[in-house]
């Protein structure tokens, strides 16, 4: 399947290409012989936009109990008070109470205008978010999703990734460690943070999927494409701005309906294979404290 990707690489990557894919190209109906019965899910950043409509999606293919993950209990609860006006048998509860876990799909995310850093850590928020907080959720999941499946099929990990990932400059790949330029905030850039957070989940996502068997956990990075309805943490941004992204998105946002469904080229590069090898140390490294035991 992925034979031709490396040759394709850098034509995908390309604006026009993008365009093409947002205009012209159609996203597969999930096929109506999928049935979700008996099995469990956990989505974060579910209470809008693409996770949201990814939790109704699972909820018509009659997903059995679904567990909303977001940073607000009140708008998680206000989610779920309209999820359960549309699947009157929808169930919400603790991952860590659940004897099943059989999906998740990792979608939070932002996209911050000004530098930030995130309390708890000292990280730039966006690198924090995107990238260290949702690999750290996934090696904690991996354990579940390996042990808690309801089913003879593997357990199923979706990361959401981007198109922007094509266009990472990542002008930070030759610090040592990496992070350190991810959180200056001398060379911060709104976009390109958002960009290379989305590639460096991509490479992890690579990494990771090396060690785990597939029989156990099938592991993948979706890309929805930009979508309309979608939210980035975007409340600073000029007007003239807003009405930019607002133009754009009803020209090429595809609905979040039809993105929930749904390789740079640095990464088939000598230098892209040893920088991704070089994250994933740095990575575990740093989520070392968690005490981990994947693998």
């Amino acid at each position: 399947m992925s034979a031709n990707l490396k040759h394709q690489a850098a034509t995908e990557a390309t604006p026009f290409a993008f365009i093409w894919r947002q205009l012209f190209q159609s996203i597969p109906s999930i096929p109506n012989t999928v049935d979700l019965s008996g099995q469990v899910a956990l989505i974060t950043g579910s209470n809008i936009g693409l996770g949201f409509e990814s939790a109704r999606q699972l909820l018509a293919l009659n997903l059995s109990h679904l567990i909303l993950a977001v940073r607000s209990k009140q708008r998680g609860d206000a989610a779920a008070k309209r999820l359960q006006a549309e699947f009157s048998s929808a169930q919400i509860g603790q991952c860590e109470t659940l004897p099943l876990l059989d999906i998740a799909i990792l979608n939070a995310g932002l996209s911050q205008p000004t530098y930030t850093r995130a309390e708890e850590t000292g990280h730039e928020i966006t690198f924090q978010v995107n990238y260290l907080s949702t690999a750290l959720l996934a090696l904690i999941l991996i354990p579940i999703l390996r042990e808690k499946r309801g089913t003879t099929s593997p357990a199923r990990l979706s990361l959401v990734g981007s198109d922007t990932s094509y266009y990472a400059n990542w002008k930070g790949r030759d610090s040592e460690p990496i992070r350190e330029a991810m959180d200056n905030p001398a060379s911060f850039d709104s976009w390109e943070a958002y960009k290379t957070t989305k590639l460096l989940l991509l490479m992890f996502t690579c990494e990771l999927s090396k060690r785990i068997p597939s029989n156990e956990v099938i592991i993948n990075v979706s890309n929805p494409g930009a979508c309309r309805g979608t939210q980035f943490g975007h409340a600073d941004r000029s007007m003239l701005e807003e009405a930019v992204l607002y133009v754009a998105s009803l020209v090429l946002g595809r609905t979040a309906t039809v993105g929930a469904r749904q390789f740079p080229p640095i990464m088939y590069e000598q230098c892209g294979t040893a920088l991704q090898n070089a994250l994933w140390d740095e990575t575990m490294r740093e989520l070392a404290f968690a005490d981990l035991r994947v693998f």
